[in-house]
């Protein structure tokens, strides 16, 4: 471990004076040199970055290498760990399609996924792409889909090599092996075929990075020759497409945080124009399933907060005619819903544990999947064929590894398919998952769920990791990670906060921590932290938290509002410079952001809300704990610069605690490294910083 008595200096970063007044209000913001002007070419081309920026962030990177230069044996050892516990020569449990079953899996020592099929009979089996032949001449190589065409001939597949998401299709002939001369680029990495196999539908994102665009590419052709087929004209708006559940349509769905809008394209006769099924309302959400002549809707409409399913009839699809098929249950969150020829398969949680329920439709009889731990994650996986009464579902908890297993939805009869192997070992009665409940200010309760070994002393003296989100709606589930156990079998406690924010209590867990309320994100964080204290499964300055991307945020304001908690802080990726990404609605997410945080471009009453959370804007003079900061320089999600002008404002305002680390990955974006063994180095800088925050770093 580094004697921070003799730790080198800091890099001080330039300040350059500047400010700007918005409603009034004057911000200053002497780091903002920090963003290349150029930023969308960074994004291309990497090596355009400004040179004064570059030499800051190798600066950084250097500084960080030399504090945490201590641990790299410990960092070493980490990744030896996490590696044996994954089945280096691993496969997908095969999804039969017709005559085939395709499936993915890697080689031993591979770092890229292989995609292949089989006889569904039984054979051996073909590989059509091999990950790890296709990115040895890439520092970065990142498949996005692979799709096959519905003759099962053809593979298109997409790629992005930068890290900045820009994704190219190209197509693979499974007879020769060999891609077609067909490349489209800058994409979203999403394809869907037309019933013919001559042709395939695709997202392109704009030059601001925004996917607007849904366009025809015909095999054979020139992308310049493709034929647009929608555009949206709402820069707040991003557009998807993906293939309906009986594969008779492209569905094209659009929409923001808060309300969205879909149409329908028959791949049967691709040349028509979309139809619209519902027309977009504010507030309105909602998404769809096809069988024969009905859709299936999930939907917030009517006030349904946590979400119902409604029919309505193909021909005539408009919110008029939508009927109640699974009404709107207080307290019930409709997660997700996947539609087979005879059966209708609803995810829902209620009090932040999920179950599967399956409706026969020709009857209308129900019955559920659900099991016994006090903290769980379970989801459906979905597949090809539409008329089967087979459902694949996963099942895991954070002491339980992953298993597969395929459920007739008739007999009821459940077979395990695949249970994740830990090649080192690992026996789940060596530990324990459990969950509490904390007490946030306004009296909200909190559900923490908890993973520790058996051996474990509850004497309020052990180191934890306590992990959040808190955004968009999106839950954190209870599942397995192999990888924590490198901190909970050296005595580490792992805890995950099921904050606001996200929908792990439904939607109105959500609303409850979006816009003027997000600071209930923040504030139960640190009830969750004080109740674990309570609880004596740790004690203050023996906690790390853990964040990535709006978590990262998180991390940056609960730094500002209650780091005295903590010994120290992983933000990933860190959302941290909310007022000036919100202000600039050329970035790529920020059009579509505002329903999420505000707009504080028109809204005087945003700019205010925001400002006060905002983890840059809010950095203060006082004791801050270490903090660890890791960007991509690459990351259109969230730029490098938030990470690096949040560090020079920290290191040049506080006044004690620390040090502050700025790492930044200047070969990948906002997923970190590519390939399963190199991001395995990246979790180990972070175990490590963990592991050196609370003085066990050996």
């Amino acid at each position: 471990m580094t004697d921070q008595t003799s730790k080198p200096s800091a890099p001080v970063a330039p300040v350059h004076p500047h400010s700007f007044t918005a409603h009034g209000i004057t911000v200053r913001d002497h780091y903002a040199w920090l963003k290349d002007a150029k930023w969308q070419e960074v994004l291309r081309d990497p090596s355009v970055l400004e040179p004064e920026i570059r030499t800051y962030l190798d600066a950084e990177n250097a500084y960080t290498e030399s504090l945490l230069g201590g641990t790299a044996a410990l960092q070493k050892k980490l990744v030896s760990e996490m590696r044996g516990r994954i089945k280096e020569d691993d496969s997908s449990v095969p999804s039969p399609d017709g005559p085939w079953s395709y499936l993915r899996k890697f080689r031993e020592g591979g770092q890229h996924e292989l995609f292949g099929r089989m006889p569904r009979d039984g054979g051996d089996a073909q590989i059509i792409l091999d990950g790890d032949a296709l990115a040895k001449d890439h520092d970065y190589f990142k498949f996005g889909e692979a799709r096959h065409s519905p003759d099962h001939m053809l593979e298109a597949w997409t790629a992005d090599i930068k890290g900045s998401e820009y994704f190219t299709i190209r197509v693979r002939d499974w007879a020769t092996g060999n891609d077609l001369d067909d490349i489209v680029e800058e994409t979203d990495g999403g394809v869907v075929w037309t019933l013919d196999s001559k042709a395939f539908f695709y997202v392109k994102l704009d030059d601001n990075h925004r996917p607007m665009q849904v366009w025809l590419h015909r095999l054979g052709t020139q992308q310049a020759d493709d034929r647009l087929v929608f555009e949206e004209q709402d820069s707040g708006w991003f557009t998807h497409i993906h293939e309906s559940a009986s594969g008779r349509f492209c569905v094209i769905a659009g929409g923001d945080h808060e309300t969205s809008e879909q149409q329908l394209i028959d791949l049967a006769t691709s040349d028509a124009p979309p139809r619209l099924v519902a027309k977009r309302e504010e507030g309105v959400q909602y998404s769809l399933a096809d069988r024969g002549d009905e859709l299936f809707i999930l939907t917030n409409a009517d006030d349904a907060i946590d979400f119902k399913i409604v029919t309505a009839p193909i021909d005539a699809p408009e919110r008029a005619n939508w009927t109640d098929l699974i009404p709107y249950r207080e307290g019930i969150y409709l997660i997700d819903m996947e539609l087979y020829a005879h059966h209708l398969i609803r995810l829902e949680r209620a009090n932040a544990l999920p179950s599967v329920v399956i409706r026969e439709l020709a009857t209308g009889a129900e019955h559920a999947i659900a099991f016994d731990e006090g903290a769980y994650s379970l989801d459906t996986l979905g597949g090809y064929e539409f008329d089967t009464v087979n459902l694949r579902f996963a099942y895991s908890s954070m002491t339980t590894p992953s298993e597969v297993y395929d459920y007739d939805m008739v007999t009821r009869e459940r077979t395990l398919r695949k249970r994740q192997e830990i090649p080192s070992g690992h026996n789940p009665a060596d530990y324990v998952t459990t969950r509490i409940m904390a007490k946030a200010e306004d009296g909200a309760e909190v559900p923490v769920s908890i993973l520790h070994r058996k051996d474990f002393v509850q004497d309020g003296k052990a180191p934890l990791l306590l992990y959040g989100y808190g955004s968009y709606g999106m839950a954190m589930p209870a599942s397995f990670s192999a990888n924590r156990l490198s901190l909970v079998d050296r005595g580490f406690v792992y805890a995950i906060a099921h904050i606001r924010g996200g929908a792990d209590k439904g939607w109105g867990w959500y609303l409850d921590g979006k816009r003027d309320k997000k600071t209930n994100s923040f504030d139960d964080f640190a009830a969750s932290a004080r109740a674990l204290i309570a609880a004596n499964y740790t004690s203050e300055k023996n906690i790390v938290g853990h964040g990535g991307s709006a978590g990262g945020m998180l991390m940056g304001a609960v730094a500002n509002r209650s780091g005295e908690l903590f010994s120290g802080l992983v933000a990933e990726v860190p959302f941290v410079d909310v007022l000036n990404t919100m202000l600039d609605d050329t970035l790529p997410l920020t059009p579509p952001e505002w329903p999420e945080w505000g707009n504080p471009i028109e809204s005087a009453a945003d700019f205010e809300t925001i400002l006060s959370y905002s983890p840059y804007d809010q950095v203060a003079a006082k004791a801050y704990p270490k903090i660890l900061a890791m960007g991509g320089l690459t990351d259109p999600r969230v730029t490098y610069w938030e990470p690096a002008k949040w560090i020079a404002r920290l290191r040049a305002t506080m006044t004690g605690g620390g040090p502050v680390l700025l790492r930044t990955n200047m070969g990948a974006g906002h997923g970190g490294a590519s390939g399963r063994f190199n991001r395995l180095d990246e979790i180990a800088i972070v175990y490590a910083f963990a592991l050196w925050s609370v003085g066990m770093a050996v």
